[in-house]
């Protein structure tokens, strides 16, 4: 029982682990992107 329980947290929390890296990769694009458009409208 004990052994289901920690495989469980472990799989939840590699799950945790890879949201937020989907999360701040998604900052970074937004970032590049709102960059890239402020670069445009400097022209």
């Amino acid at each position: 029982m004990t052994r289901k329980i920690i495989a469980v947290a472990l799989v939840a929390a590699a799950f945790a682990v890879s949201a937020c890296n989907t999360v701040s990769g998604a900052g970074d694009d937004l970032k590049s992107a709102s960059q890239e458009t402020k670069d445009a409208i400097n022209k």
